[in-house]
């Protein structure tokens, strides 16, 4: 069985998260999937961040909301790094993308950015926000998207389905052998996170996932040698 090595906001745990270094590193270090977050700027911008506010990894205060992009810009992202749009890590790397919409509002001008840029084969869209995954099949029906969840039950395959989601990607330390059965029954794949120790790649086999999102490279050279 294949299993996949997602780069959980590139590599975060040896790179600035969410950064076009952090992108071009997990590259780099072979993931097979680059996973990254989106919000919208004050004038509309598609913005690679994990936070509503950028308090946490730059050094500015406030929501992402209140800033024009040319004002993100100026902030530190991290060891001189700025904060990318989606377009930039689309022209950065090559590998395939999970691209998570944190905003529900972003979900529209990600499906104008996947469609204008013919994207539709490279990047799986995938939430915790139901609607917003509910926004992306009615814009973009052939779009693959994968249900983000981190307290959940068995109920989280049947939310899926209501969103012709293909994929969950779920709090590894929340997982069931039989939640996983019946996903992959219900032709669900499953994607755990974070999968970011010996011990947590071991469960991840057993669970027998479908792939695991990682902060560390290290994890992508195990996973090959425990197959």
């Amino acid at each position: 069985m294949t299993f996949l090595t997602i780069g959980h906001r590139g590599v975060m745990g040896v790179e600035p998260e969410n950064t076009l270094r952090s992108f071009v590193r997990a590259e780099h270090e072979g993931m097979d999937v680059i996973e990254l977050d989106l919000h919208l700027s004050k004038d509309g911008a598609l913005v690679v961040m994990h936070d509503a506010n950028v308090d946490r990894t730059t050094d500015g205060k406030g929501p992402i909301s209140d800033f024009t992009l040319a004002e993100l810009r100026e902030l530190d992202a991290g060891d001189g790094e700025r904060i990318p749009v989606f377009e930039e890590v689309v022209d950065a790397v090559s590998a395939p993308l999970q691209a998570e919409i944190k905003d529900t509002a972003a979900a529209r001008a990600l499906a104008e950015v996947l469609t204008r840029r013919d994207l539709l084969d490279r990047v799986d869209v995938i939430s915790f926000h139901d609607e917003a995954l509910a926004e992306i099949r009615t814009l973009l029906p052939s779009a693959r998207t994968a249900l983000v969840a981190s307290r959940y039950g068995l109920d989280v395959i049947d939310r899926a389905h209501a969103v012709s989601a293909g994929m969950l990607v779920l709090n590894i330390r929340r997982l069931t052998l039989e939640l996983v059965e019946r996903a992959h029954a219900a032709e669900l794949k499953v994607i755990g996170w974070t999968v970011n120790t010996p011990d947590h790649l071991k469960l991840a086999r057993g669970l027998r996932l479908d792939g695991g999102t990682t902060d560390f490279p290290e994890i992508r050279r195990a996973a090959r040698y425990t197959a």
